[in-house]
């Protein structure tokens, strides 16, 4: 559902002229050199600024950034979508 919304922010955040070209099964921490600790900071901040929701530090892991759909899974649960 929220696909094309975090491809345009991961985009945003990362500088990713191809992010639109991503699909859910791409993988992003490990895979993208962009992908860094301070991006992870930013791209927190930005998901939370667009989607109005609130990302505690204990409920980020590894296995959220693990791929597109990871993320996008993870941004659904904290919406209630």
């Amino acid at each position: 559902m929220y696909l094309n919304e975090v491809r345009t922010i991961l985009g945003d955040v990362l500088a990713l002229p191809n992010a639109q070209s991503l699909t859910a099964d791409s993988a992003l921490l490990g895979s993208v050199p962009e992908l860094d600790s301070m991006a992870v900071v930013n791209l927190i901040g930005a998901l939370e600024e667009h989607f109005g929701i609130a990302i505690d530090d204990d409920e980020i892991s590894a296995s959220t950034f693990e791929t597109v759909g990871t993320l996008v899974a993870f941004v659904q649960s904290k919406t209630g979508q």
